[in-house]
């Protein structure tokens, strides 16, 4: 049995002390929030569990296997970092750290502690970006020509990290475990309107063979959308998160150039063929992430979200955050 304590009980805490309470071989013993009103929410909602409102409890406690870290960004490699130190696998909510260089001393201390790292890269374990990537690893897409996401809404205004920090690290682990080449360059636009932080931003990202990803993140949107259009060479895929059934839709649709002898010779060509809806898995993603994280410390795996997989994205931000205070400076990686 794996005893978890879970560090934070704000908006993310509550969903993840109930997925490793109830995730096979996994037990909440402990809960920790400066809050007194979510503390108060955690002891009624789970009776048996000891609560309290400093770390240290949890980071020291013996009886706890592992650690989660459900708190603002800028807290999380101290606690993270504190967790390790004392022995515990380390579970953290994303975005990982706040820079690059705490990112590579977690993963480097997780090392020669011979402990688990995993990072709340949630989409990940949906039906909908499983389902993508076999399309993409059977080859049903072919070559990849541009990832292109729309993630914005009305709020939830954040006062610590701009919009890119709050809502692009999805796009971004998600790309990361779709996109088989590593990221080149990375050029970021926004502004900031309310508050003193970007509230809406634009993030392009280059890689290698013409591929581009794009990423349109806003807090300032009078409706939610969640929509993302990858295309192929062979295939076009929307997927738009926000509907119920058919979340992702296949379109045998694309362009080809016959070349003439001349440039003005070259004949284009259009394919309009069938959209398909393929079956998507329901399932809770955090519900499965919970359970892989258990899995990977009592088998010794090592996670595919892990601290690299974290540092790729930090890394990304951290470029954007560059890019962004220059109005747009391609920021190579």
């Amino acid at each position: 049995m794996i005893r978890v304590g879970v560090i934070g009980y704000g908006y993310w805490g509550p969903n993840i002390v109930r997925n490793f309470q109830q995730a096979e071989g996994s037990l909440v013993v402990a809960i920790c929030d400066k809050c007194d009103k979510s503390m108060r929410r955690a002891q009624q909602a789970y009776p048996g569990v000891r609560v309290s409102s400093e770390a240290n409890d949890l980071l020291t406690a013996v009886d706890i296997d592992a650690i989660a870290v459900v708190t603002p960004v800028w807290t999380h490699f101290e606690l993270a970092k504190r967790a390790l130190e004392n022995g515990k696998h380390v579970f953290v909510e994303k975005p990982f750290t706040s820079t690059v260089a705490q990112a590579e001393e977690l993963i480097e201390l997780a090392e020669r502690k011979k402990l688990k790292i995993m990072v709340d890269h949630t989409f990940l374990f949906t039906g909908a970006v499983r389902r993508i990537r076999q399309l993409i690893d059977n080859d049903t897409l072919g070559h990849l020509y541009y990832y292109d996401s729309t993630r914005v809404n009305l709020g939830l205004f954040q006062h610590d990290v701009n919009v890119i920090w709050d809502l692009a690290p999805h796009d971004l682990s998600i790309m990361d475990h779709l996109i088989k080449q590593k990221p080149e360059a990375v050029v970021a636009t926004g502004e900031r309107h309310l508050n003193g932080v970007a509230d809406i931003a634009f993030m392009t990202i280059y890689y290698p063979d013409n591929m581009i990803g794009h990423i349109n993140v806003n807090w300032l949107s009078p409706v939610k959308v969640r929509t993302t259009l990858i295309g192929g060479e062979k295939k076009m895929l929307l997927w738009n998160d926000i509907e119920a059934d058919e979340k992702i839709k296949v379109y045998d649709k694309g362009v080809q150039f016959t070349n003439g002898e001349a440039v003005y010779q070259q004949l284009v060509s259009y394919r309009t063929g069938d959209m398909w809806a393929p079956r998507v898995e329901q399932v809770e993603a955090l519900r499965a992430e919970a359970a892989y994280f258990i899995e990977c410390i009592t088998q010794d795996k090592k996670p595919f979200n892990d601290g690299q997989a974290g540092l790729r994205v930090v890394s990304m931000l951290e470029a954007a955050d560059k890019s962004l205070q220059e109005k747009g400076r391609v920021v190579k990686l």
